[in-house]
C-alpha cells in the first residue's frame, strides 16, 4: 500500500504573537518511535548488546595497556551510558522517563558518567517525522482530518518524553495547540519501565544497593496518568475553574471535540519562557516568583490538587497583561486531606523552629518510622530545616545570594550514603519536594526576592480546617 499523502498545511502558518519568541528555528531532527511491543524490546536488546561490545572493546583497550580493569570498571564507562541514554530517547515514551526518574532521584548517587547523561533525557527528545504524526491524527481524528485546519504545522513546537505539540489554525480562525502522544507509549508502559529497569540493574549502571522499586511503582503510576490526555484536559478544565478568582493566572481553553487520549486540543497561548525574566526589574522577578509559590500553596493547602512537574517550561509570561501562563496538567495528582494536613504541620513547625511538630509531621508522612536510629531522624528533621528556610525567614528571603540547593545537597548526600539509613519516601512526598525544589531553582535562576514566610501564613489561613 502506498503511504497517504497530505497537502503541506505548513506554508502559511500563523504568526507568533507579539509576546511569543518568534525566531526562526532550524527544523528539528526527527526519529520514528517504535510502536509495537517487539521493536520496542528490540531496541532494548541492540542497547545491552552495545553495552557488551563497548565492555570487549573498553576491555581489549585496557590491556593492550598493560591495565587488568575490573568488570564494573568496563561496564561503567562515558561510552556506555551516552548508549543507555541515546537508546532510551529514541524510544521515549515509560523508557525515556524511567531514565529521568533514576536521574532526578537519585542522581547524587550514581556514577558520575551515567548521572551526567542520564541527565540529557529531561530534555533531549527527538520529533516524530511527519508521516508518524499524520497517522497518529488519522487514528484518532479519522481520515480526512487535515481538512478541519487551515494550517497545520508539522514542526513541533516542543517534544518530550510522552508526546509533542503542535501549532494550529483552524477553519473558523482559531489558533490552538495540539499535543499529540507518541504511539505505543501507553500500552508499553509497564513493559518498557520493567524491561528498562532490570536492563539498568543487569548491566552494573546502577549501584547493587540502591532499592528503586518504589520508584518504578511510581514511574507506572505517573506514566499512565500522563499518558490519558482525556484525564489531562479535565484536569485543565478544573484548573479553570479554581482559578476564576485569580486572573493573574491564564489557562489555555480545553478544545474537547478534538481531544481524545492520544490527542489534546487546546487554545495557543503565548507569552516568554517565564526563565527570560532574568533581565526583567526586580520587582516584576519577584512578583512572578511570588505568584508561583502562591499557586503551589493553595494547590496543596486548599484545592489538595498539585501540578507535580517543576519544568520550567511549564510557565510562560504575557508581558502585556503580566498574567503567568500555566501549561502541561499531565502530572497533576490528587492529595489525600492526611497528607495535606501533615505538610501544613511540618511548615508550621520549621516556621516557629519547632522540631518536635517537625517530628511527627516527618513521622506521618513517612520520612522516617520508629524503628530508625534517632541520629537519623535527627539528619532528616536539618534536611527538613534547611528545605524549609525561605518558608522560616521573616520578610523577603534572597533566593539570589542563597546557597541553598548546595546546603541541601550536601546533606541529603550524607544521609543517602550512609547505608544503615536508606529509606525512600512515598512517593507523594517525593513528588512535592521535587516541585518546591523546581521554583528554588527557577527562584534562583531569576534572583527573585520573596516573602515566602507571608505567602504561607496567608495560605495556612486560608486552608480549609482538616
Amino acid at each position: 500500500m502506498r503511504p497517504r499523502k497530505y497537502p503541506d498545511l505548513n506554508s502559511k502558518t500563523p504568526k507568533a504573537d507579539s509576546h511569543s519568541d518568534a525566531r526562526p528555528r532550524a527544523a528539528a531532527p526527527t526519529l520514528a518511535v517504535p510502536s509495537g511491543r517487539g521493536s520496542r524490546l528490540a531496541r532494548l536488546g541492540w542497547m545491552a548488546t552495545g553495552i557488551a561490545g563497548g565492555m570487549v572493546a573498553e576491555g581489549a583497550r585496557q590491556w593492550a595497556r598493560g591495565n587488568r580493569p575490573k568488570v564494573s570498571d568496563l561496564l561503567l564507562t562515558p561510552a556506555n551510558a551516552r548508549r543507555v541514554a541515546d537508546q532510551l530517547a529514541q524510544l521515549r515514551g515509560a523508557a525515556m522517563k524511567v531514565g529521568q526518574l533514576v536521574s532526578m532521584e537519585t542522581g547524587d548517587l550514581l556514577p558520575p558518567a551515567l548521572a551526567d547523561i542520564l541527565a540529557r533525557l529531561r530534555s533531549d527528545a527527538r520529533a516524530m517525522p511527519r508521516a508518524q504524526v499524520a497517522s497518529v491524527l488519522e487514528s484518532n481524528w479519522g481520515k480526512g482530518w487535515e481538512q478541519q485546519f487551515k494550517h497545520f504545522s508539522f514542526e513541533p513546537m516542543a517534544a518530550a518524553s510522552i508526546g509533542q505539540v503542535h501549532r494550529a489554525q483552524t477553519r473558523d480562525g482559531r489558533v490552538l495547540a495540539i499535543k499529540i502522544q507518541y504511539p505505543g507509549v501507553r500500552e508499553s508502559i509497564n513493559s518498557d519501565v520493567d524491561n528498562v529497569a532490570g536492563l539498568l540493574r543487569m548491566s552494573g549502571l546502577l549501584p547493587k544497593e540502591m532499592d528503586i522499586k518504589p520508584l518504578l511503582r511510581d514511574a507506572k503510576r505517573q506514566l499512565h496518568d500522563e499518558a490519558d490526555y482525556l484525564k489531562e484536559g479535565n484536569y485543565l478544565a478544573r484548573y479553570g475553574e479554581l482559578l476564576v478568582d485569580a486572573p493573574e493566572y491564564l489557562l489555555p481553553a480545553r478544545h474537547a471535540e478534538l481531544t481524545t487520549h492520544s490527542v489534546l486540543a487546546m487554545d495557543f497561548v503565548g507569552g516568554v519562557a517565564v526563565e527570560s525574566l532574568v533581565d526583567a526589574p526586580q520587582a516584576e522577578r519577584d512578583r512572578v516568583m511570588g505568584l508561583l509559590f502562591a499557586l503551589l500553596l493553595r494547590e496543596l493547602f486548599e484545592f489538595r490538587l498539585v501540578q507535580t512537574d517543576p519544568n520550567f517550561a511549564n510557565y510562560r509570561y504575557d508581558t502585556a497583561t503580566r498574567q503567568l501562563i500555566l501549561l502541561d496538567f499531565g502530572a497533576t495528582r490528587p492529595y489525600k486531606a492526611s497528607m495535606s494536613r501533615d505538610f501544613k504541620r511540618l511548615i508550621q513547625g520549621a516556621m516557629a523552629a519547632d522540631r518536635n511538630t517537625m517530628a511527627t509531621a516527618c513521622l506521618a508522612i513517612g520520612y522516617f518510622d520508629a524503628t530508625n536510629q534517632d541520629k537519623h531522624q535527627q539528619a532528616v528533621l536539618d534536611i527538613g530545616q534547611q528545605a524549609l528556610e525561605p518558608f522560616s525567614q521573616v520578610g523577603a528571603y534572597d533566593f539570589g545570594t542563597s546557597d541553598l540547593p548546595q546546603r541541601i545537597h550536601a546533606t541529603g548526600l550524607a544521609l543517602g550514603l550512609d547505608r544503615e539509613f536508606w529509606k525512600i519516601p512515598p512517593a507523594d512526598a517525593m513528588l512535592l519536594q521535587r516541585k518546591f525544589g523546581g521554583l528554588y531553582l527557577l527562584a534562583i535562576r531569576l534572583s527573585a526576592r520573596v516573602d515566602v514566610h507571608a505567602l504561607a501564613q496567608r495560605a495556612l489561613q486560608r486552608a480549609p480546617k482538616a
